[in-house]
């Protein structure tokens, strides 16, 4: 250590600064996981909402692909005047008339859309943390006078 009575002080701050910024980097990493869940579920949903748009605008005679996953299709028609089945969470999938199904699509379409908003900041609060601890430790690294001591304890 040298002989400067800040120096001990200087050292654990830096120590904390690393820890610091390493747990701000994990919740990063969570935040933009999350962010990736959510622009799933929000084109889901909006596709969704489009399909049944989309049969409404359609004649009756139009033949429809019905997707039965594994890239599987059958081909169909639909009745536009058919209920459709929504999931409600949980498994439990309810019976609605077309209007009110798309109405709740729309509703979630809000927030999903609130939700990535409130994300959106989480992650620009975050960064900014980041970028306000990774200043302070290139700092303490330019004033030590070598950034041998910063650079070894990052890795």
């Amino acid at each position: 250590m040298s002989g400067r009575p800040d120096a001990a002080a200087d050292r654990q701050q830096v120590e904390e600064d690393l820890v610091r910024l390493d747990a701000y980097r994990s919740q990063l990493g969570g935040l933009v996981q999350q962010r990736q869940i959510l622009i799933a579920s929000r084109q889901d949903h909006l596709r969704a909402r489009e399909s049944l748009e989309g049969i409404d605008r359609a004649d009756g005679a139009t033949e429809y692909l019905v997707p039965l996953g594994g890239e599987a299709y059958v081909r169909g028609r639909l009745d536009r005047a058919a209920p459709v089945l929504l999931g409600v969470g949980s498994g439990v999938v309810v019976e609605m008339e077309r209007p009110k199904a798309s109405e709740l699509l729309a509703q979630r379409l809000g927030r999903l859309d609130q939700a990535m908003r409130e994300l959106e900041g989480q992650i620009a609060s975050l960064d900014e943390r980041i970028q306000l601890v990774s200043q302070r430790l290139e700092s303490a690294s330019r004033a030590s006078g070598s950034g041998d001591d910063v650079g070894g304890a990052q890795g």
